[in-house]
């Protein structure tokens, strides 16, 4: 037998300092493995809308409030209460904002709604608007 002779010795000393209890066990502790797992599966369980597709009756009925705001917003600037969809910039869909703001123009060239406030909505984007009041 080959360890008979040593089987019962002592430890020799070793020549680092002994780690603590704590310090060993964070060796064994767990880690993460995958990184960014949480966020991703959070992200993923995420909803968002899928961008409403109108009618003919309903394109049609939109297409008159427009021609209407083109016609009042020549000489005042009106306020209107818009319904319009925000495409998400990580993933298919988005969502449906509401805003109520009073329209500085409305470009026809680019087709997008100038707000006062500097912001602006892609008239393909909007589901629905009313005018609620004319500004100054």
């Amino acid at each position: 037998m080959r360890y008979s002779k040593i089987i019962n010795l002592s430890r020799p000393p070793s020549s680092r300092p002994k780690m603590s209890a704590v310090d060993r066990a964070a060796q064994f502790s767990a880690f993460a493995a995958l990184v960014g797992l949480d966020e991703q599966m959070n992200e993923t369980a995420r909803l968002v809308d899928s961008k409403i597709e109108l009618s003919e009756d309903e394109i049609e009925t939109l297409n008159q409030k427009f021609q209407r705001l083109i016609e009042v917003s020549d000489g005042v600037k009106p306020q209107i209460k818009v319904t319009y969809f925000v495409p998400d910039p990580r993933k298919d869909g988005g969502t449906y904002v509401t805003k109520i703001g009073e329209v500085k123009r409305v470009d026809e060239i680019f087709h997008k709604i100038n707000f006062k406030d500097g912001s602006e909505i892609c008239v393909s984007d909007v589901l629905d608007f009313d005018m609620i009041g004319q500004g100054g």
